[in-house]
């Protein structure tokens, strides 16, 4: 499809050079991820192809904390794609409502389409592939890999969250662990099930070599 097809041109161009972790592989898996539990649980394959693809056009966290930019990137791609502004609308609800540190503003009854991309965006954070792509960015960020005397911070706010420079292992914690039970999907659940018991092998065996206890 012209329109799938050019909006893989954009985000390949606009996230040209972006730490790994959210860059155009990402997008790809989430991607791909979504049209997989599209094709179990339904909804408008569309505007969850645009939503998957378009999610991370313009991350926040790369962009001064802007959680604007990204809506006026897209808008403006779509609008000048003659996409009709019922689809439009619907394709930033998604991005502007799908992201972790936002879970606790999300309005209710969210469409399913959002639902969707957001367990494929969130499973794309555990298993093997979230191992690495929080490692990867922990070292971008020059966090602490572990320290055992820096806790976890739970249930942190919208702004703690952001402001966050913790150790990368205290991210399991405060993100990846609690992501399977937040998932949406009967098919995602299924699919984090395995991805999530990855993570906390990973994580005892860490623990063992870091204390050289065998």
């Amino acid at each position: 499809m012209e329109l799938i097809n050019k909006t893989i041109e954009l985000v390949k161009e606009k996230l040209e050079g972006t730490e790994s972790g959210h860059d155009w592989f990402h997008i790809e898996r989430v991607w791909k991820l979504s049209l997989k539990i599209q094709e179990k649980e339904g909804g408008d394959k569309l505007i969850i192809e645009l939503a998957a693809l378009l999610h991370d056009i313009a991350d926040p966290k790369f962009h001064n904390g802007d959680e604007t930019l990204a809506s006026k990137i897209v808008n403006e791609f779509l609008t000048e794609q003659k996409v009709d502004s019922e689809t439009i609308e619907k394709v930033l609800f998604i991005i502007e409502n799908m992201s972790f540190k936002n879970r606790n503003d999300a309005p209710g009854n969210l469409p399913l389409e959002l639902k969707i991309v957001q367990d494929a965006d969130r499973l794309d954070a555990i298993g093997a592939i979230g191992i690495a792509r929080t490692f990867n960015f922990g070292g971008y960020k020059n966090n602490l890999m572990y320290h055992p005397d820096i806790e976890p911070k739970l249930n942190q706010t919208k702004e703690q969250y952001k402001k966050s420079n913790g150790t990368t292992i205290n991210h399991f914690y405060e993100k990846l662990l609690l992501l399977k039970d937040l998932l949406n999907t009967k098919t995602a659940r299924e699919i984090a099930e395995h991805r999530h018991q990855f993570m906390l092998q990973f994580l005892e065996e860490f623990y063992k070599e870091w204390n050289v206890t065998f």
